[in-house]
């Protein structure tokens, strides 16, 4: 009897293990490399950006540090958004359901006003990625949510202004939501891409209708279960999925 709850308590220890290495991994589409993060609806996925006032967290460890003193961790987490000098975010913000920053909707230069750009919202009981305009019409109702662009995938459609053999390549990362806003997927290249050749992969290979450019350059991935946190200069938003702290990542 003890032998058989051993085996059920060891099966139980792995199948969480592997349930938490599965969050994320690596693939090769076309030629080129990508890490993603794959998250359920149910899961606790959030936007981070002031630790306290107007200090920002800016970078995984410290973001780590603040939840560990709640029991919790990050299971994974990247950049989630555009952001100026002084960290604060581009376009609109919404943290724990307040609004930092307001929606911007106008054309403008850089990716961000390369219309059509889009809003990365996190409900009660699901995602939702919606294009500016239409989210400044009838705006959901998000415990978090960040702007950035431009879009990469619209549904199911690429971009309009991307070119298949732009010379423009960067290390870039994105967010893709399923069609019924259940599932959410974050990923990052790991070699410099053009737009349209990560819009590619959202579309063909993660099956996303639709998708957003979050930044390029300043990408980075903390991926504990690949024994992977990218470092670098301070962030501005973060985002993550948050798991109690027992939960194994490796």
């Amino acid at each position: 009897m003890n032998l058989r709850r051993n085996l059920a308590a060891l099966a139980a220890l792995l199948l969480c293990a592997t349930s938490a290495a599965a969050d994320c991994a690596n693939t090769e589409f076309q030629g080129q490399n990508f890490t993603y993060c794959r998250a359920n609806a149910s899961d606790d996925i959030r936007l981070f950006l002031y630790a306290k006032d107007t200090q920002v967290y800016g970078n995984f460890r410290t973001v780590d540090e603040a939840l560990a003193r709640d029991g919790k961790k990050l299971a994974f987490a990247m950049n989630g958004s555009m952001y100026h000098p002084d960290r604060s975010p581009v376009g609109l913000f919404v943290e724990k359901g307040e609004e930092v920053s307001r929606i911007v909707t106008s054309e403008g230069p850089g990716n961000f006003g390369l219309l059509p750009n889009g809003v990365f919202c996190i409900e009660d009981s699901r995602f939702t990625l919606i294009e500016s305009r239409s989210f400044a019409s009838a705006p959901p109702q998000c415990q978090y949510a960040a702007q950035s662009g431009p879009m990469l995938v619209i549904d199911g459609a690429y971009h309009p202004r991307f070119l298949n053999d732009s010379d423009s390549r960067l290390i870039r990362n994105g967010v893709g939501v399923s069609a019924d806003g259940k599932r959410a997927v974050f990923a990052i290249a790991n070699s410099p891409v053009n737009f349209y050749e990560f819009a590619r992969f959202f579309r063909d290979y993660l099956e996303m209708p639709q998708a957003l450019y979050i930044d390029g350059n300043v990408s980075r991935l903390h991926a504990p279960a690949l024994r992977r946190s990218d470092w670098g200069t301070l962030l501005g938003p973060i985002v993550g999925k948050v798991v109690d702290v027992t939960t194994p990542t490796n």
